[in-house]
């Protein structure tokens, strides 16, 4: 049984709101300890909570019950850290027990001065004791301790010329004149009543200085980050071999070190945590850093390192420069870490650690989206297999049960209600119409959009047969899986600016058409809370670390040549807080600049309200040779000579295709651009990249193109200035040609009969103002992954096109492009493997 005493306190300090600060007194009658365990608990996470005053028999104060409450939260001193604190003589973030505090108040009124004054402290155990003792001492007095059963205590109160008494009364006759007696024990009585008084003056001032330090933590803090020491080898290690080499900061550590407060982070082991996103809100005043795009050419079917140049970009910032730096990162998939490309965490000595977390699983966000995605393909079928079952009655009655007697719509069915234009509460008074209305979706099975996903290459799933079983009575179908980072819910999470937002965006994800046309929603299926349930956790980004112990954000993880390829707007928003007006935050984009950095900016900036101030575009002599007309570069096939030899004429030629037309992308956005040579350690060995023939070609490219060649953390101190890239407002059609033409620099577009009759149907669902996300390949600039450079003089055809409305943009699907990729003839996952005894992985890079 407890009784909570809610003081409401207002101070100027605070902008005159009040702050609700319970202070909890506990009776003796609690049925077990773990119950005040669980009160100290919940009251240790309540953020309104700025004080916590433990009223308890002496046998309920054990160290388990103080050192449960928060040092900071302990406005009576009485913890074991707070006593230490006291002990040392370090008050500057804990309490002083205010009976202590009162008893020296009292001792101070005495009209002589106490420097030299002898004390006995009767009675005084525990951590009152200790507290009155080290508080007298340090006013110039001595102390004596004595218990009331001592046969001399008599003779010991006529000596001293001052006494803290515990709970008896000290005759009269034993106190010498002029000296102080002090009962330390709350009571009414007469003669206690201003000792009373202090003591709780003294509780409610220790809550008011705790709001007031609660107020000055919320405030942007600078940043005391401590770099990792690197110690670079030759030859350089594997990826892996690098990774393990390096030891990581505690991820709170890190979080210190940058201004994340203990209550804001959300430790997943020792090294990586979620962040909440309530560090918005209490930073909403801080001014933004400066915001900086990776973006690439269009790369080979290897990589160009474009995560290597973000991580190694911060390093330099944050480790080197010392300027407050953070990258933001996408979540590598499963499809590529055992697929054919790898994994994202960078590479080298630029990487994310630890990378096998990293890379597997990370905490579990895809895990999340694939289980909210097949939640939704289970409720539609599942629907379409009732309402084909049953009678209007018969699905009324289950939609809407009696439980106790009473039928009630759930807060989701209401809103069905009345986006159906039927303003009612009670079930009872729906009409026949008006529950066939509201009872049956009449999903047309051919027009089902939605599919089920898994985060694993598996192109035999790309078409499947679904309901064939007994018990589905004949309700068969075809549909297929998608790639789970194709889920319209992981563009949701990478777009939403909230929890708020997020959970509208899934309510409105249209999963196919009624037979009268008319979309139907997940919040009409029923399932779009749950859906916000599975994703509350997804929605926080994960805070990781390089190798040089600099801030990462990992979070979402579209594809670009299926989704927007961007990482979260959340993380950004996140990271240019916190890295404060002067620092820097690095954002990746995925795939060439044609399709990652043109959805940046079409879908991710509008989403977000955020302008770059620069683009890094990211090149490789490997990739500039094949735009130059090189060979075709086949993953796990050794390179041709032309990859091996210097080769100036073919980097020379895929400068002047490729590359350049990639800068001519960003700058159709009005921002600056800075090129990024990428040089892994292989090129160095293979050719000799800083030759005078190699660095005057270099040279000579970067001024024709109105590009310097400096240092690229020198070049990026040079843009200060944001810029506000323009979103014209056209038609589905004349948005897509307008990519095609000064994007990919197509002749014009072709549409298919199913694309055109899809248009015309989202227009006349009114999404035509929606951005677009082109799904096409990421190997070329064309639709055809062979045509490399900068091809002209091709017609893009646009097979079908479809619509993620939760998301909020439209997708055309060019040519062949697949949804669900598919494994290679040998797949990354040959070479993995687990030492069963040392647990380490082995073979992943």
């Amino acid at each position: 049984i407890s009784l909570k005493l809610y003081l409401t306190v207002t101070h100027p300090l605070f902008g005159g709101r009040s702050l609700i600060s319970p202070i909890r007194f506990f009776f003796h009658f609690f049925p077990h300890f773990m119950v005040i365990v669980e009160e100290v608990l919940k009251l240790n996470e309540d953020p309104r909570v700025h004080g916590v005053y433990l009223h308890l028999p002496p046998a309920s104060l054990t160290s388990r019950v103080l050192n449960t409450l928060k040092p900071e939260k302990d406005v009576d001193g009485i913890s074991d850290l707070n006593m230490g604190r006291l002990v040392r003589g370090d008050l500057s973030k804990g309490f002083v027990p205010p009976i202590a505090n009162a008893v020296l108040d009292l001792l101070e009124k005495h009209d002589t001065s106490l420097e030299g004054k002898t004390v006995l402290l009767v009675g005084g155990e525990g951590s009152l004791g200790v507290a009155l003792q080290c508080l007298i001492e340090r006013r110039g007095m001595v102390v004596f301790k004595s218990h009331w059963s001592s046969k001399s205590l008599q003779r010991q109160v006529c000596l001293c010329g001052g006494t803290g008494a515990g709970t008896i009364d000290v005759p009269p006759s034993w106190v010498r004149p002029g000296a102080a007696v002090i009962r330390c024990q709350p009571s009414l009585e007469t003669g206690i009543v201003t000792y009373t008084v202090i003591v709780i003056t003294i509780t409610l001032h220790n809550v008011v200085h705790n709001c007031s330090r609660w107020f000055q933590e919320q405030q942007y803090r600078p940043w005391h980050l401590r770099s990792l020491k690197l110690q670079p080898l030759t030859p350089v290690p594997s990826d892996i071999e690098i990774s393990r080499a390096q030891t990581p900061k505690p991820v709170d550590q890190l979080a210190a070190e940058i201004g994340v407060l203990p209550e804001e982070l959300e430790a997943y082991g020792r090294s990586k945590a979620k962040v909440q996103l309530s560090l918005l809100d209490r930073l909403h005043t801080q001014p933004d850093g400066k915001y900086v795009l990776v973006a690439g050419i269009t790369p080979t079917p290897l990589g160009e390192g474009k995560s290597t140049v973000t991580i190694g970009l911060v390093q330099a910032l944050s480790a080197h420069l010392k300027l407050n730096s953070f990258a933001c990162l996408r979540q590598p998939s499963q499809g590529p870490t055992f697929g054919v490309k790898g994994g994202a965490a960078g590479g080298g000595y630029a990487q994310v650690i630890p990378m096998e977390e990293f890379n597997l699983h990370l905490t579990g966000d895809i895990h999340a989206i694939t289980a909210a995605n097949n939640l939704v393909a289970a409720a539609i079928d599942a629907r379409m297999l009732h309402e084909a079952t049953q009678s209007d009655k018969a699905l009324f009655n289950r939609l809407v049960p009696s439980v106790n007697g009473v039928r009630r719509f759930s807060p989701i069915q209401i809103s069905r209600l009345n986006r159906l234009g039927i303003n009612k509460t009670d079930p009872a008074s729906l009409t026949p119409q008006e529950v066939s209305t509201f009872v049956r979706l009449d999903l047309d099975p051919s027009k089902i959009t939605w599919q089920r996903v898994v985060d694993t290459n598996d192109r035999f799933l790309r078409k499947i047969t679904v309901g064939q079983a007994s018990t589905e009575k004949g309700m068969i179908r075809e549909t297929g899986f998608d790639i789970a980072v194709a889920s319209e819910i992981m563009a949701i999470l990478a777009l939403a600016d909230s929890l708020e937002d997020m959970k509208n965006r899934l309510a409105r994800m249209v999963v196919g058409t009624s037979r009268s046309g008319q979309p139907i929603t997940a919040e009409d299926l029923g399932v779009s809370g749950a859906l916000a349930v599975l994703m509350k956790d997804a929605i926080k980004p994960t805070m990781m670390q390089t190798l040089e112990g600099t801030p990462v954000f990992v979070h979402a993880g579209p594809f670009a040549n299926i989704a927007h390829g961007n990482s979260s707007v959340l993380a950004d928003k996140l990271a240019l807080k916190l890295v404060g007006r002067n620092g820097f935050v690095v954002t990746e984009a995925g795939f060439g600049a044609d399709i990652g950095m043109e959805k940046f900016f079409n879908i991710k900036c509008r989403a977000s309200g955020l302008r770059p101030n620069v683009v890094v575009l990211v090149a490789t002599v490997r990739a500039l040779k094949m735009h130059g007309g090189g060979p075709n570069v086949s993953a796990g096939a050794p390179l041709p000579r032309e990859y091996i030899d210097e080769n100036l004429s073919l980097v020379a030629g895929g400068c002047r295709s490729n590359l350049r037309k990639q800068i001519q992308i960003a700058h159709l956005f009005g921002v600056p651009v800075v090129v990024a040579l990428n040089v892994p350690t292989i090129e160095v060995k293979l050719f000799n990249l800083l030759s005078v023939a190699f660095i005057n070609l270099y040279c000579i490219f970067s001024k024709s193109n109105f590009l310097d060649s400096v240092p690229l953390t020198g070049a990026l101190m040079c843009f200060h200035l944001s810029v506000s890239p323009s979103f014209p407002q056209m038609p589905i059609v004349e948005k897509i040609r307008t990519i095609a033409q000064k994007v990919y620099g197509a002749d014009d577009i072709e549409l298919s009969p199913e694309a055109e009759a899809k248009i015309d149907y989202y227009n006349q669902q009114g999404y035509g103002s929606l951005p677009i996300c082109m799904a096409k390949t990421h190997l070329s600039l064309s639709h055809m992954p062979d045509k490399k450079g900068a091809p002209t003089g091709f017609t893009l055809p646009i097979r079908d096109v479809r619509a993620s409305i939760g998301a909020g943009f439209i997708f055309p699907l060019v040519g062949t492009m697949s949804t669900m990729p598919g494994l290679p003839t040998r797949p990354c996952f040959y070479d993995i493997d687990l030492d069963p005894v040392t647990e380490e992985i082995t073979g992943l890079f």
